[in-house]
């Protein structure tokens, strides 16, 4: 699975398409609603899934350092810590893990953001603010679990609409 997705990154029409997948989860995570010290609630999960549905595990990973790292050049606040290219890391293997070749069901979709929203967001995300920001470990998780808990519902549906609205294309288009 890891050669097929890397195969990807030889062919110039997907280096255009993982370029610009890039590029819309900069703009993106523009758009956020803030709800507490380093909390906030972001979109950028949207484009990560279908990213890691059409690349799998080798590009989406690559796409996540990339994203990180250009996000912070392009708005570099708060400050750089590589730790957040870690997650994006993790968060964009577990996508693929459940969608890369697979067939886009509830159950992985409910799987995927559980499992992203609890290890990447709540347990991993937790460490770097408390790491950056000198406040307790549990402050920041229970702060996150909180938010992330009340968030999940949400996430899952907005996921299971925009899957169920992009597969048909991109099928049609032969990515997926």
């Amino acid at each position: 699975m890891f050669k097929d997705s890397f195969k990807k990154l030889r062919s110039t029409k997907y280096l255009c398409i993982l370029a610009l997948f890039i590029a819309l989860k900069i703009v993106v995570a523009y758009f956020k609603i803030p709800v507490g010290d380093n909390l906030n609630i972001y979109f950028t999960f949207v484009i990560t899934a279908i990213e890691c549905t059409i690349f799998g595990y080798g590009p989406s990973m690559v796409s996540g350092v990339i994203t990180d790292i250009l996000g912070y050049i392009v708005n570099p606040y708060p400050p750089f810590f590589p730790g957040y290219a870690l997650s994006n890391v993790i968060a964009a293997f577990i996508y693929s893990l459940c969608f890369y070749k697979k067939q886009i069901k509830l159950s992985n979709i409910i799987i995927a953001k559980t499992l992203v929203n609890y290890i990447v967001n709540v347990l991993i995300g937790s460490l770097w603010s408390a790491i950056l920001y000198s406040k307790a470990f549990i402050v920041y998780l229970t702060a996150s679990a909180i938010k992330n808990t009340l968030l999940l519902p949400i996430e899952i549906i907005i996921l299971y609409l925009v899957f169920k609205m992009m597969i048909p294309i991109l099928q049609k288009r032969n990515l997926i």
